[in-house]
């Protein structure tokens, strides 16, 4: 469940951001726009070998999920600072990515070269470090502090969740809540920075943070277990990696929780038999898709988009925006239907 993994598949896909962006009007598309210049700006403006680094992982980044949800948090409000706010949280985001691909050796993302691949360990790093760095800077210049603690608050748990992971390679003994609080860390958390920071910054105001913040944490999860399981059920010219990329670096994810339960010989695997092997890997996701894990995930996963909705019902939030929190939460649903 690496957030080379987690953060990996565009989503929601194609078709539901078109819907979004359909429901939103023309005012989404213009802030989606302003976001990528600000990113290009960003990213080319520290030397000619970083820029390049830091061009192509940012050309890698999907449908921008995470500056969606800033914007479609803060309601009706189109402000600089949001704009700001949304390069910052899309600057974090391809960060982690980028140090993730270090640490798992990834070669691929989104069918790319990644920057360790195509630079080497220590470019890759110094790339991330960069992204890193001015996502900060890029948002403290806003001058919110409590916006500034949020995007903090989500960096402080992707280092956590990343010890876990690594803490939990090749583990049979982890379960299922295990599991779920690493969702929560490394990718949920991220998720939920970008609703504050819309809410902090736009319309909703700080009283409606917690509420879109919880709402941003159950997709979160629900985005992370339904990526989890397509590692194991999807072709590589659909993920951009390797079929069972995960199991192959040993990163114990819900399919495989579930289905050591219900088959015993897979209770009993040492998952370092599949290492260097990605017909090995292919074989055991076969393995884990036959005994109906993957069905039990996917439910799972649905109960987080139910909750996610059933936040925002507590919420005094505009009907417009209410469809489109509603239908970035059922994207993440159909993204794998």
């Amino acid at each position: 469940m690496s957030a080379a993994r987690g953060g990996a598949a565009a989503a929601p896909g194609a078709a539901q951001l078109a819907d979004i962006l359909s429901a939103a009007g023309p005012e989404l598309g213009a802030l989606l726009e302003r976001a990528e210049t600000r990113l290009q700006e960003v990213a080319q403006g520290h030397g000619d070998a970083l820029a390049t680094h830091a061009a192509g992982t940012l050309a890698a980044g999907g449908k921008r999920l995470r500056p969606v949800l800033v914007y479609v948090s803060a309601g009706d409000s189109s402000s600089d600072a949001l704009v700001e706010a949304a390069v910052a949280i899309e600057l974090l985001h391809m960060a982690t990515l980028v140090h993730d691909d270090v640490l798992d050796g990834a070669s691929l993302r989104r069918g790319r070269p990644t920057v360790f691949a195509t630079g080497g360990r220590s470019a890759a790093t110094a790339t991330g470090d960069l992204l890193f760095s001015r996502a900060f800077a890029v948002l403290a210049a806003v001058g919110n502090a409590d916006a500034v603690r949020a995007l903090s608050d989500a960096s402080s748990a992707l280092a956590h969740g990343e010890l876990m992971q690594r803490q939990d390679a090749w583990s049979a003994d982890v379960g299922v809540d295990r599991y779920l609080e690493r969702c929560r860390l490394k990718t949920a958390r991220l998720f939920e920075a970008a609703c504050r920071l819309g809410a902090l910054l736009g319309e909703p105001g700080p009283a409606a943070a917690t509420g879109l913040g919880a709402y941003g944490d159950r997709i979160g999860v629900a985005f992370q277990i339904f990526d989890d399981v397509l590692d194991v059920s999807g072709p590589t010219e659909r993920t951009g990696k390797l079929r069972g990329a995960d199991l192959l670096d040993g990163t114990v994810t819900l399919p495989l929780i579930l289905a050591r339960r219900l088959d015993p010989e897979l209770a009993r695997l040492d998952l370092r038999a599949v290492v260097g092997d990605p017909a090995a890997a292919a074989a055991l996701c076969d393995r884990i898709a036959g005994t109906g894990a993957l069905e039990e995930a996917r439910a799972e996963a649905a109960g987080y988009v139910a909750a996610a909705k059933d936040e925002l019902r507590a919420l005094m939030l505009g009907e417009r925006q209410l469809q489109l929190l509603e239908l970035i939460a059922d994207g993440v649903v159909e993204r794998y239907a």
